[in-house]
């Protein structure tokens, strides 16, 4: 069943800048990943799917209500963390907390302290002293604490540490577990690929695939920095055939996609002085899928 749909939605500002005929859909219990550069159109989008936004043409609907007509009934039973999050900055980080639940008519917030502890947010001093990190919290302690069955993401990591970074996967993993719907934008590929079902990755404004994870798993590439002793041995090195990204001296980049076993035998037969890996960025994926001079 979908929960979430969006079917042809186009909001134009002119100057190529907006969403052009965007579609995909979020069934029920399913994380999808929502990837792209910054200012790609993620945002956007969610912004219609809350109803902060009318589109020019197409619509979108969560459990079968227009998200624009119905915003307010929709909004009542969804976790929803903004890319920006709009504080009163006067309030204290748990007056705020407690403020978003009297909204939502919230009465218990066990799951609200319980969330406190787990980010290691210190809520008691007033929002406007915080760091980016600690406003995040916050957010997240606001978009969780209700329990919903829908969560609607924007960039949910940014600004925490890799620790809380990590606790947020592990937090995400649990929803799922419960069976949540979940729609998470995000422009790190390593996040979606940890939490996720499929993707919808766009770029400029249009969706230009939706993938399963396992799909986009097996199109990431693992990288190589090989340095040999000299540069006579790379021009022979070079003579195995490999998929070569870079040369710089000594220096040689090289990409494998699958079994790396070859490229290990093939380096026996030289000498190599130091080797390491490097996860091939969400750049380098996306050239995979929207063309361009590192297109495969």
């Amino acid at each position: 069943m979908k929960v979430i749909e969006i079917n042809n939605i186009t909001k134009d500002y002119g100057q190529g800048k907006g969403i052009f005929n965007v579609s995909f859909s979020v069934e029920k219990g399913e994380v999808l990943g929502f990837l792209g550069p910054n200012g790609a159109g993620k945002t956007t989008t969610i912004r219609h799917l809350m109803g902060f936004s009318k589109a020019n043409k197409g619509s979108c609907n969560i459990n079968g209500l227009d998200c624009f007509e119905k915003s307010a009934e929709i909004q009542r039973n969804l976790g929803y963390l903004p890319g920006e999050i709009a504080f009163l900055d006067d309030m204290t980080g748990i007056k705020f907390i407690k403020f978003v639940a009297e909204m939502k008519g919230i009465k218990d917030l066990t799951r609200a302290k319980e969330l406190i502890g787990r980010f290691e947010l210190n809520p008691n001093s007033k929002i406007k002293k915080m760091s980016k990190g600690m406003k995040q919290k916050i957010g997240i302690v606001c978009a969780f604490m209700q329990e919903p069955d829908i969560l609607i993401l924007d960039e949910p990591t940014s600004g925490l540490d890799p620790l809380m970074q990590n606790e947020f996967i592990k937090l995400i993993l649990e929803e799922k577990e419960r069976g949540t719907t979940i729609l998470m934008s995000s422009h790190s590929f390593e996040e979606i690929e940890r939490t996720c079902d499929r993707a919808a990755i766009i770029k400029d404004g249009k969706i230009v695939s939706v993938e399963n994870i396992s799909t986009l798993k097996e199109s990431k590439q693992k990288i190589y920095n090989i340095t040999f002793e000299n540069e006579e041995v790379v021009k022979d090195f070079l003579k195995e055939g490999f998929k070569i990204k870079d040369i710089d001296k000594n220096n040689v980049t090289v990409l494998v996609k699958g079994d790396i076993m070859p490229l290990i035998k093939s380096l026996g037969k030289y000498k190599v002085v130091s080797l390491e890996s490097k996860a091939q960025s969400l750049e380098d994926l996306f050239m995979h899928f929207y063309g361009g001079e590192n297109n495969d």
